[in-house]
């Protein structure tokens, strides 16, 4: 499959995992945005509505600009160039909320968190805590898989200089609501990367029918929030763990460090009730 210099991956066209077709259809506004997820059926319709969105005239001229234009490393890739979607298991114990794709990772894959520094350092702790199948994730359809995780982001385009606008995570946050009522009866943990990530969730919990304590908690690393469950979720407390999000800066500063980052996802996979790593694999 190949786009040539079009701006973006034309949803159908051969593109590993893309869950769009021709048919899917597009959100042009905010408006749009509530009416198409809250009418997706399924969750599968509903990230093939997110990956074509169009709803943000900032965003989408900033993500396919990239596109075209690339990093010199890359310049002879296709880009994604569309939204990305939610991705990984259908129904997850634990449920890992970040801020926005990048414009070179997952812009550029297709998958979020995939392509970056930040997500190996993301991917790679996610297998030593037996949450991903691989210790690394290229691209989409390389093989990877979350073990009981899902993954998606507050705001599912590429921002300029990773700075979306609060009116651009507000149209967004319709998707995100959506996203996580479709999972409810199955997750017990949410891990959220970053201040941005941990303000963007907290509206997508209310919506969903989860009961929220006031006021609302401040973010920090190992931060540990319950929430009430709404009717239909699992038995037991459901949980938010704050975690820094691996940027390049907080990792060269030392601010996050690996196993700073294993101990947030091991404690979430406990919460979760999944299995330990296979021995060798990792931290228990």
């Amino acid at each position: 499959m190949t786009t040539g210099n079009a701006p973006y991956v034309p949803p159908g066209t051969g593109w590993p995992e893309d869950p769009a077709t021709p048919a899917t259809p597009v959100a042009h506004d905010a408006a749009e945005v509530r009416d198409l997820a809250a009418g997706a059926d399924g969750l599968p319709e509903l990230c093939a509505r997110q990956s074509v969105c169009r709803a943000c005239d900032r965003l989408v001229a900033w993500r396919e600009r990239v596109a075209v234009e690339r990093r010199r490393a890359f310049a002879a890739e296709e880009y994604w160039g569309r939204p990305v979607a939610g991705w990984g298991d259908g129904a997850p114990a634990v449920m890992i909320v970040g801020l926005a794709p990048a414009a070179h990772g997952g812009n550029r894959t297709g998958r979020i968190f995939t392509g970056d520094r930040s997500g190996d350092w993301l991917f790679a702790s996610l297998h030593r805590t037996g949450l991903a199948a691989l210790p690394t994730s290229e691209r989409a359809g390389d093989g990877q898989r979350l073990l009981g995780a899902r993954m998606a982001a507050t705001v599912r385009c590429a921002p300029p200089g990773n700075k979306p606008t609060p009116a651009e995570r507000d149209a967004c946050l319709p998707w995100l609501a959506r996203e996580i009522a479709a999972i409810v009866p199955h997750v017990r943990c949410y891990v959220v990367l970053g201040g941005f990530g941990w303000q963007g969730l907290w509206p997508a919990l209310r919506q969903a029918g989860y009961a929220l304590p006031r006021p609302r908690p401040k973010f920090g690393h190992g931060v540990e929030v319950e929430v009430g469950t709404p009717p239909g979720g699992p038995d037991g407390p459901v949980t938010v763990l704050g975690c820094y999000h691996p940027s390049q800066q907080n990792t060269f500063t030392g601010r996050v460090t690996a196993a700073m980052l294993d101990g947030v996802l091991a404690r979430a996979r406990e919460l979760g009730g999944l299995p330990a790593p296979a021995a060798g694999q990792g931290p228990a």
